[in-house]
């Protein structure tokens, strides 16, 4: 299987068959819950005696913000990335690099050169960025490097997939934040 796909397929816009995107029973259950809590305080606050009394301000505003985070969390984070193989969920993350280090960290990922130090250094902010995925066990990464160019970031190499110790060995990178 290729390694890289193109460059006009961006992480995010594009999975490896082993990774499959899930509905989170867990983050489900939560909203849920804050649903019928933040509803259950608009409603108490509707029975109160006194309507412009304090306490049903709060519970009107804080039933409030609690079901419309009930809803954004349902709707925009109920939904998981998850290696097929270990079902292990994998996180996203971005980090940064200086624009001189670009051709040093493409070959890094193309050669999954993990071992031997480039002195490329992750940055607070640069005008690279790479994009990456890991999963919890650390057995899968996805990562792609982009390259700002006025006002966005544009790709500046395919997606590359690691699996097993390139993966391990990209996580270490990572940690040390040295690749």
């Amino acid at each position: 299987m290729s390694n890289t796909v193109s460059t006009e397929a961006t992480l995010f816009s594009t999975t490896h068959p082993d990774v499959v995107k899930r509905t989170s029973i867990s983050s489900v259950i939560i909203s849920a819950i804050l649903c019928v809590i933040g509803a259950g305080a608009f409603a108490t606050s509707l029975k109160m005696g006194d309507s412009s009394s304090t306490m049903s301000m709060v519970f009107m505003a804080g039933g409030t913000i609690l079901f419309l985070w009930a809803v954004f969390r349902l709707f925009w984070r109920s939904k998981e990335w998850v290696y097929a193989p270990t079902g292990s969920v994998a996180k996203e993350g971005a980090c940064f690099f200086d624009v001189c280090d670009l051709q040093a960290l493409t070959e890094t990922l193309e050669k999954k050169g993990f071992e031997t130090k480039n002195d490329v250094k992750v940055k607070t902010n640069g005008n690279v960025r790479m994009d990456y995925m890991i999963s919890q066990d650390k057995k899968f990464v996805a990562a792609q490097l982009f390259r700002f160019i006025p006002y966005t970031y544009e790709p500046a190499s395919s997606v590359f997939y690691f699996t097993g110790d390139d993966a391990s060995a990209f996580v270490h990178c990572l940690e040390t934040s040295e690749f």
